[in-house]
């Protein structure tokens, strides 16, 4: 395997596993309308509604693959949705006739998130005993939809949320850690969503992008019981040293929920959790079996390690390449070449000024270890088609990528430093390019060994 083919194998395998994730897809197979009956099947969970005991049906939700669920739920429901508004990142739209959208920003929040989540908070708190609220809901809902905590004495500002945000984003902290944050400074997330909706009942049609796919933690938990406190997430601030640097509103919030001033958010327990069911439609782990398959059918050996990966990106590709060469070794007892699959979320602690995302480092690691090596080939993308603040979904490693580093006078340590990874794969032909994919279901790293 040289020159450009490896590439064409590693993109099949893993457009293969963000195909088996289309949301669209999945919800046009998992639900169906019989007359008046809505019902949605998954695994060992169905859930049915008789529309014809509502006088509404609204559909709400924010996240990266929003969009393309909407797109079935106007698919399956057509005229008996009464009204809809979702929050989409930018760029990640589709065609939709009932269900309005607001385009808005992440990973940090802007102007646009602070609409978005006005407007879905107000209808939703338009619901009543004779409305079906159907939420859609997927990664990145965190920052789509922003709504700064205040009550008639406290309030956090929205620069404050933006700058607390850019301080969780960069100093390494993982996304549970992040959304418990973020939770306990926000008016809608941490289950009071459903708050806004009870005493409705709500269908939330969740995919995750969250390691474990723990629901309290996707979009950070609009819809369901919140587990974590005040105290908790005064801890995470201290463990990344963040005390002096969180800004005063955002600081002030804190100090208030801990003495107990400002409410908690929603427990499990509490009665408006009642009529709210929760639906997982799609998974890492599903994104991954698929691509297994793919891989199989192309002729590799192929072995799936795990959909929790976590940790430093640079870490997680030392642990990569060890894998790859181990493999190598032992090469002729397999009888045909190998491809190792995994996924989950890393993180970068940020250190310089330069563009790229958690995708792209990992790969510049492993490049980095892996020289010019032959016979070893690697991939990390993000299911979403984005991979930080870039228009790549991720980046390769090989031996010809790292010839035209040197080639072109490039020092891998030096982007890696400045994590401008993105730039250095720009100039050596190893971005990974699809687009926005309207799904997110975390990230997808694929090895091949031959």
């Amino acid at each position: 395997m040289a020159g450009e083919f490896y590439k064409k194998d590693l993109t099949d395998i893993f457009m293969t596993a963000v195909n088996r994730v289309n949301p669209e897809s999945m919800l046009l197979n998992q639900c169906s309308l019989d007359g008046d009956t809505l019902t949605v099947s998954l695994h060992e969970q169905t859930e049915k509604y008789n529309l014809g005991d509502y006088n509404r049906v609204i559909v709400i939700g924010a996240g990266k693959a929003t969009a393309r669920m909407a797109k079935a739920v106007e698919a399956i429901l057509g005229d008996r949705i009464t009204e809809g508004l979702i929050a989409v990142k930018y760029g990640h739209t589709e065609d939709l006739s009932i269900i309005r959208t607001i385009e808005s920003g992440h990973p940090v929040p802007d102007g646009s998130s602070v609409q978005a989540a006005e407007e879905i908070l107000r209808l939703a708190h338009t619901a009543d005993e004779k409305t079906l609220v159907i939420n859609l809901i997927s990664g990145g809902g965190s920052a789509l939809l922003c709504m700064p905590y205040k009550n008639e004495e406290w309030e956090c500002t929205f620069a404050a949320k933006q700058d607390t945000t850019k301080l969780l984003l960069e100093c390494g902290a993982e996304i549970t850690e992040i959304n418990t944050i973020r939770k306990h400074l926000s008016g809608i997330k941490g289950g009071r969503l459903a708050e806004a909706i009870y005493p409705a009942d709500s269908l939330n049609l969740i995919l995750s992008d969250v390691i474990g796919d723990r629901l309290d933690s996707i979009a950070s938990g609009l819809t369901v019981p919140d587990s974590s406190t005040f105290q908790e997430a005064i801890e995470i601030i201290e463990k990344y040293k963040l005390k002096k640097r969180m800004p005063t509103p955002a600081a002030r919030i804190m100090m208030w929920g801990e003495a107990g001033t400002i409410p908690e958010t929603p427990k499990p327990g509490n009665p408006i959790f009642e009529k709210s069911r929760n639906v997982l439609i799609g998974t890492n782990l599903a994104a991954l079996k698929s691509a297994e398959t793919a891989a199989d059918k192309l002729g590799f050996n192929t072995a799936v390690l795990s959909s929790q990966i976590t940790g430093e990106a640079s870490e997680a590709a030392k642990f990569y390449l060890g894998i790859g060469r181990d493999i190598r070794r032992d090469l002729g007892m397999l009888q045909r070449p190998a491809c190792i699959i995994a996924g989950g979320e890393t993180t970068v602690t940020i250190r310089g000024s330069g563009i790229g995302g958690r995708n792209q480092e990992m790969a510049l690691a492993f490049l980095a270890g892996l020289k010019n090596e032959q016979g070893i080939y690697f991939l990390s993308g993000g299911t979403d088609g984005n991979d930080g603040p870039t228009d790549a979904a991720g980046a390769f490693a090989a031996a010809d990528i790292y010839s035209a580093g040197i080639k072109a006078g490039l020092s891998i340590q030096s982007y890696l430093d400045n994590n401008d990874s993105y730039n250095y794969f720009k100039q050596t032909g190893g971005l990974l390019i699809t687009g926005p994919t309207n799904t997110n279901v975390c990230d997808v790293q694929i090895m091949l060994v031959v």
